[in-house]
């Protein structure tokens, strides 16, 4: 059986969230987390909050966290916001300020 959790409208970028949601699918939970915990990557702070909320989801089904496993780790791009930077001469460059979806998913397999 499998457990998500999302966080919707993540304020990073997908492409730089990705290479973090990249390390840690197909590994057990808690090597996932100490991945997550020496990671430098910003998009690590974002993944281990969505992470913990699917283990938390699964304890409350009565799943043995000691079992789990990252099953399913996915970015999914998310509405973009358009901002304008001022320049010289009266001139507005645009500024795209991405956003992008957090999908984890956990699974209980056998030890």
């Amino acid at each position: 059986m499998s457990f998500q959790a999302c966080h919707r409208f993540a304020r990073i970028a997908p492409r730089k969230a990705r290479l973090v949601a990249d390390l840690i699918r197909g590994k057990r939970v808690d090597e996932a987390l100490v991945a997550l915990d020496f990671s430098k990557k910003r998009g690590s702070a974002f993944i281990s909050v969505v992470l913990k909320s699917a283990i938390a989801n699964a304890e409350e089904k009565n799943a043995d966290p000691t079992k789990l496993i990252v099953s399913e780790s996915r970015i999914d791009e998310g509405p973009t916001l358009d901002r304008f930077q001022p320049k010289d001469r009266g001139r507005a460059h645009p500024i795209k300020k991405r956003t992008c979806h957090i999908h984890v998913a956990v699974e209980e397999r056998g030890a």
